[in-house]
């Protein structure tokens, strides 16, 4: 290989391609990927940000995505940081997330002692292969980031080791991307079930809306307030689209586990509920017992068919051209609201459960963390962007801190079950929302698994950043789901770990929280300009004795 960067080399090729259409990339460099983020830095604008684990760049490219809509890309070198990728690669491949992730590859003439088959476990979890070549670099990365994007999936770009240096001629504009429009619903039959869902609203004494991420990504909050307007729908979204209706007024939040037990209650009276971009999975569905037996329900969704089979018509289309359609069948057959949503009190259906004991402390002397949960969220900065690592704990935040819209609640592990991608997420929300305050909700679990990037975390979100570490000294869902039914404990077990102590050791404010009255401390910092403030992290001394209510269900439903 040459010994000085080659400005013309397929590194070069591959790197300016990507930067034309991607702003943001995380990794860590290593051997493989060494000349591509040379010509990166050096011929690029894109702005690369340094992770701890390879995992982690995946992560804040994913985040980056959820949180602003824009494609972000990762990088890692071969075999050993390609692996350590791969949870995160699922994670973003079972949730639709587009994320191209920049990788060295063995040489052209065939593996060496340490490289593995990287085609081979991509492919295992989900995500495609494109491999550059001397002639195509440009092209086939152009390629990559339509895949990725058209499709909603992860892609892996890979560059062989031998190639990667090499001179592949002068570098050209790369070409814009073409990506698929819209999907139209098509043909008599979604014409003919699109009349038959707008006549079973126009004659539904208690109709319903649902939406879900699916719902925001194709922008439909307009055309689904309107459309609530016009039947007079009470509303409420899945976990991953809360926010997506315009008006609050009538909306009941979140359903699922994470739904108050007032709200969940109203959905079972309705008559027709309508389902867009919602795939209906368990847990929103509370385990089939989302809707009443008499409920007509209707699903608008990309996927090919229905996705639950309480589904009783399925429309295949956009969120929002669906719903417009359905709009406009409604104004042709003169339909007028329902005016059921009139007669609720929508604020009061959304309030979540008060702690029992006024102090905040459960029995065990430990935090109660529905209480702390309620009052950090009457702390927290009006702009916020919360990102979430997956556990026991993910019901405390969904239930007590509200957010403007979708992209402001993104959850990142949940899709693949997974914990410890918590810390790597705060950096991709960071980039993507520079003005926003970033706020990491993390058990200390997956805190622990995710530690290599707490420094990440609080490099690259400053001031902004804040971390709220769910401390129960134990892996708090399988105490709940295992623990109850008799297995040894020991094993679920973690000793106390100080974690206001590690934040001090990489720059950041620690406060271990045993009390409510230290709470303060979030307070004050919140008080305080952002560039006179240091990352805040609260270690929450919170007792394992407490049972979040999605948590609750899961029991009984494996019980």
């Amino acid at each position: 290989m040459p010994s000085t960067p080659a400005p013309t080399s397929v590194s070069a090729h591959v790197a300016h391609a990507l930067a034309t259409h991607v702003d943001h990339v995380f990794g860590v460099m290593g051997n493989g990927n060494a000349w591509f983020l040379d010509a990166l830095e050096r011929s690029t604008e894109a702005v690369f940000t340094a992770v701890r684990h390879e995992a982690g760049g995946v992560v804040a490219a994913d985040t980056h995505f959820r949180a602003s809509g824009r494609i972000a890309a990762a990088t890692a070198t071969y075999g050993a940081g390609f692996t350590n990728t791969l949870t995160a690669l699922a994670e973003a491949a079972q949730a639709h997330v587009p994320l191209v992730l920049v990788v060295g590859d063995e040489p052209t003439s065939g593996p060496r002692p340490w490289d593995v088959d990287q085609i081979a476990l991509a492919s295992a979890v989900g995500a495609r292969t494109y491999t550059v070549g001397r002639t195509d670099a440009a092209a086939t990365t152009v390629i990559a980031i339509e895949h990725a994007l058209s499709y909603r999936v992860p892609v892996v770009l890979a560059i062989p080791y031998d190639v990667a240096a090499i001179e592949a001629g002068p570098v050209q504009d790369a070409p814009e991307l073409r990506l698929p429009t819209p999907l139209a619903p098509r043909g008599e039959f979604a014409g003919g079930t699109i009349t038959e869902l707008a006549s079973a609203l126009a004659g539904a004494s208690r109709p319903f809306l649902l939406a879900g991420r699916g719902a925001w990504l194709a922008d439909a909050g307009e055309a689904l307030g309107e459309l609530a307007d016009a039947t007079g729908a009470v509303t409420a979204s899945t976990a991953l689209g809360r926010g997506v209706f315009p008006d609050a007024t009538y909306d009941l939040g979140v359903t699922g586990g994470f739904g108050a037990e007032g709200a969940m209650a109203l959905v079972r009276e309705a008559d027709v509920a309508v389902v867009f971009g919602a795939s209906l999975n368990q847990f929103t569905m509370r385990f089939g017992e989302l809707f009443a037996p008499g409920t007509r329900v209707f699903q608008v969704d990309v996927a090919p068919a229905a996705t639950h089979p309480h589904v009783a018509g399925f429309v295949r289309g956009d969120a929002g051209l669906v719903a417009r359609a359905i709009v406009d069948e409604l104004e042709a057959q003169g339909a007028e609201a329902s005016g059921w949503r009139e007669s609720i009190d929508a604020a009061a259906l959304r309030e979540q459960p008060v702690a029992p004991n006024a102090d905040g402390l459960a029995d065990d002397g430990r935090l109660d963390p529905r209480a702390v949960a309620r009052r950090i969220g009457e702390l927290l900065p009006e702009d916020r962007v919360v990102v979430s690592d997956g556990g026991h704990f993910i019901g405390w935040a969904n239930m007590y801190w509200p957010v403007a819209s979708p992209d402001r609640m993104i959850m990142v592990g949940t899709a693949f079950q997974s914990i410890g991608l918590g810390f790597p997420s705060v950096p991709g929300a960071a980039a993507a929302n520079p003005d926003a305050t970033i706020v990491l909700t993390t058990g200390d679990g997956g805190g622990l698994m995710a530690l290599a990037d707490l420094e990440s975390a609080v490099r690259s979100a400053g001031g902004r950043g804040l971390a709220v570490v769910w401390n129960d000294a134990a892996y708090g869902a399988e105490v709940n789901l295992y623990g109850l039914k008799g297995l040894a404990r020991e094993p679920m077990l973690i000793p106390q770990v100080d974690f206001a102590g590690l934040a001090a050791a990489v720059g950041a404010e620690g406060v271990a929280v045993r009390s409510l009255a230290d709470l303060d401390a979030l307070a004050r910092w919140a008080a305080t300009p952002v560039a006179e403030r240091p990352f805040l992290l609260l270690d929450c001394r919170i007792s394992g004795t407490v049972v979040a209510p999605y948590q609750e269900e899961i029991i009984r439903v494996n019980s």
